[in-house]
């Protein structure tokens, strides 16, 4: 059996590694120890398992793989953040960055290699979508951040590489596997999950009732800017996108966020300010504003510091609660998908 042919632990929910392990004849509680060694213990060979029987450990050996990423470049800035170009089993490689805060640790981990939006001012979607990553491998991303830094994580936020509910089913089953208390047990209340719009699976979201913050990239508040910025807006305009996001709070009860990257000279005006707070009026949600990091081939560039201070006030001043995002990183390739994408081009 090859490796392609074989499954791999780390994938599976306690649930579905509990019905494996069972079908194997063995009793249910190796499947919790199992996932333990996997999750909490964060072992990378069948042979740490040390107190599973041998028999079933030569069948784990034969029939099965656990996803390990491998460090392929690190880079580490000034203020402490890390952020890693990681490579997968195949080959493929993904970005995770680790940011230090003084409420804990947040590691932003990439559900996809590559990216299919197309948002016209991020790095990540330049060479398209390749593959999914399986639960097992966003895991990963958290655990080799662990291992590496010798620090333990409190938040996740998946806002790396991809567009999360676009691998809808496995980002799910991570989900599910991060916050178990047989492994790490990170609570959904330090989980952000944060998407493009895709309607139809932002409301198949909000009927799992997870207690996880909905973050959604808006970045214009009119259909022909935010259009010209990210195509998704083309199949889910304002008009069903904003709708959604209310039936999102409605049903789960929890505020969403809206992302705002700042781009100079075109969303960043008092016109577009009082366009943004019409928009989302009477949703009491926040918005965190971004300064974009520079990404070459793209056409946008940042707004200055002080014009983002300017339209956080004028957001505030409508109403509307706006935070401007700590920028890190700044040092070290920090728009995201940017250090794939140097790599991708130094091999070629």
């Amino acid at each position: 059996m090859n490796d392609t042919q074989k499954i791999c632990l780390s994938d599976l929910t306690l649930d579905a590694l509990t019905a494996y392990i069972v079908g194997l004849g063995q009793p249910k509680f190796r499947a919790k120890q199992i996932f333990k060694w996997l999750h909490q213990k964060l072992v990378t060979e069948f042979t740490q398992m040390t107190d599973q029987p041998k028999t079933l450990l030569a069948v784990l050996e034969e029939q099965c793989t656990i996803a390990v990423p491998t460090i392929r470049r690190r880079q580490q800035s000034k203020d402490g953040t890390v952020k890693y170009l990681l490579q997968l089993a195949d080959g493929n490689c993904i970005e995770t960055v680790l940011m230090r805060y003084k409420y804990g640790n947040t590691v932003c981990v990439s559900t996809q290699v590559g990216c299919a939006m197309g948002c016209r001012f991020c790095a990540s979607t330049q060479a398209g979508c390749v593959r999914d990553l399986t639960p097992g491998e966003i895991a990963g991303e958290i655990y080799t951040a662990q291992k590496d830094s010798g620090e333990r994580v409190s938040h996740i936020v998946l806002m790396g590489i991809g567009e999360p509910l676009h691998n809808f089913k496995n980002v799910m089953d991570f989900l599910e596997i991060i916050s178990c208390p047989e492994g790490v047990n990170i609570g959904m209340r330090n989980i952000s999950l944060s998407t493009c719009g895709l309607v139809p699976k932002i409301d198949e979201l909000a009927k799992r009732h997870l207690q996880l913050t909905l973050s959604v990239s808006l970045h214009a508040p009119d259909n022909a800017t935010r259009s010209s910025m990210m195509p998704v807006n083309d199949a889910y305009p304002l008009e069903e996108l904003i709708p959604a996001c209310r039936r999102y709070q409605e049903e789960t009860g929890r505020r969403i966020s809206f992302e705002y990257s700042m781009v100079r000279g075109v969303n960043d005006s008092s016109e577009m300010a009082h366009k943004l707070a019409h928009l989302i009026q009477g949703m009491g949600a926040h918005v965190n504003l971004i300064p974009i990091n520079p990404v070459d081939g793209s056409p946008y560039s940042a707004t200055d510091e002080a014009n983002v201070r300017r339209f956080q006030q004028e957001l505030e001043h409508l109403g509307v609660n706006a935070t401007v995002r700590r920028r890190l990183g700044t040092d070290i390739s920090a728009a995201c998908g940017q250090l794939r994408r140097e790599d991708a081009q130094a091999a070629t």
